[in-house]
């Protein structure tokens, strides 16, 4: 797959954290790989909070963003639909383990470590090289018809 889940599933989405559409925004790209979702990124100096290191503001979007579409590729994969099911975040617990540094590029992994037809908990982390920065334990739910964010994408 050479497009990401966002380009291929939201292509229109403004979302700050992963919407391919929104020129001012982080635009993760996540990708299948295996078990995992991955996504690269590389900050630029004004995701900093001082100077070398990412704000956890930051940290925080790349980890609920980049869980949601795991989250939300693995209900569409695992129900075998068409497009994935618009998801939200209902939980959202990140450990901050070290400054995670923005001199380079960033690994955002990702997996669903439990699921229901319409919830996953994803776990996720991002590694700077060898070190691991920041964690995640997050709980996303499918939305029904109603919801602000059915249809987003």
């Amino acid at each position: 797959m050479t497009a990401s889940l966002q380009e291929t599933y939201a292509p229109t989405t403004r979302c700050f954290g992963c919407g391919p559409a929104n020129e001012r925004g982080l635009r993760i790209r996540s990708f299948p790989r295996g078990s995992e979702v991955v996504c690269e990124f590389t900050p630029e100096p004004h995701h900093e909070s001082f100077q070398g290191a990412v704000s956890g503001g930051i940290v925080g979007t790349l980890l609920d963003c980049h869980c949601n579409w795991t989250a939300a590729y693995h209900l569409m994969t695992t129900q075998r639909l068409d497009y994935p099911p618009c998801t939200v975040t209902a939980e959202l617990a990140v450990k901050f383990l070290a400054p995670t540094p923005s001199g380079g590029p960033l690994l955002v992994r990702a997996k669903v470590v439990e699921a229901s037809e319409r919830k996953a908990v994803v776990e996720g982390r991002i590694e700077a090289g060898e070190t691991t920065t920041a964690t995640c334990r997050a709980v996303f739910v499918a939305v029904k018809e109603g919801h602000p964010a059915y249809h987003r994408w």
